[in-house]
């Protein structure tokens, strides 16, 4: 496994790409309001990465049509933005990327609309705290597994499950790059160095961890119907302290 380490130059273009998704992310959630489309979602943010000189990484990846992701309710990630309106107690994932000067930024979160039941804030909360406990463990020395076994621990805990088809990863000049960063389990060993950036994106169930595929070949749905929560920081491992990239400032592991 080659885990690319990002020299001084390279972490600089990072946190522009990363700043501006983080940005972007914010605009755009700003924009899920009752009747809003999915496809209206969609445009906004191809309109906001275009205006910034980047293009999504998204789009046509692997055959992708979104240049966002959008997942609303039981949907857990990969929703393609079209036709669907946006309901008043609705929780939508806006998973978004800009590739700018050659690096990519990658972020995700998951928005309430209007007033949503308790336990599904619960939800969001707690796989948010998940996220953070994940962060934490992003120190060298450590290995990924660290940050795996920590937040699989903390969802399990919370009376939750973790989907395991899909996992953070290594980010950088590619979307993807090595390595991978489950959610779970002690299945990648790889050890952490500075220099590395990754996307740790915990993806937490309601219900039961099993998914489906819908007929368009992309969106993915708990498989019990119950609601999905998803959040995703990119984080750069440092001498110390991890360093959250797509952040605005506040305090790093609390942003959604």
């Amino acid at each position: 496994m080659s885990v690319p380490i990002k020299s001084a130059d390279d972490i600089e273009g990072m946190r522009f790409a990363c700043r501006a998704a983080r940005e972007i992310l914010e605009e755009v959630s700003l924009s899920v309001v009752p009747g809003v489309t999915t496809g209206e979602i969609d445009k906004l943010t191809a309109r906001l990465i275009s205006d910034r000189g980047g293009r999504s990484p998204f789009l046509h990846y692997r055959g992708f049509p979104g240049h966002i992701c959008i997942s609303v309710n039981d949907e857990i990630v990969h929703g393609i933005g079209g036709a669907r309106r946006v309901q008043y107690g609705d929780i939508v994932k806006l998973d978004i990327g800009i590739v700018l000067r050659g690096w990519v930024g990658d972020t995700a979160t998951t928005i309430a609309v209007g007033e949503i039941p308790a336990a599904t804030a619960r939800l969001l909360a707690k796989t948010q705290e998940a996220l953070a406990i994940g962060i934490e463990q992003a120190r060298p020395g450590n290995r990924v597994h660290h940050i795996s076994e920590a937040i699989e621990k903390f969802v399990v805990a919370s009376g939750y499950s973790v989907v395991r088809e899909f996992v953070g990863h290594g980010v950088g000049r590619q979307l993807h790059e090595e390595p991978h960063v489950p959610n779970y389990g002690r299945e990648v060993k790889a050890r952490l160095k500075p220099g590395m950036t990754i996307a740790i994106e915990p993806m937490v169930n309601m219900g039961r961890a099993q998914v489906r595929q819908l007929a368009d070949g992309w969106t993915v749905v708990t498989a019990d119907g119950k609601p999905s929560a998803h959040f995703e920081h990119t984080v750069l491992i440092t001498e110390e302290e991890p360093e959250i990239l797509t952040t605005l400032g506040v305090p790093a592991a609390l942003r959604r």
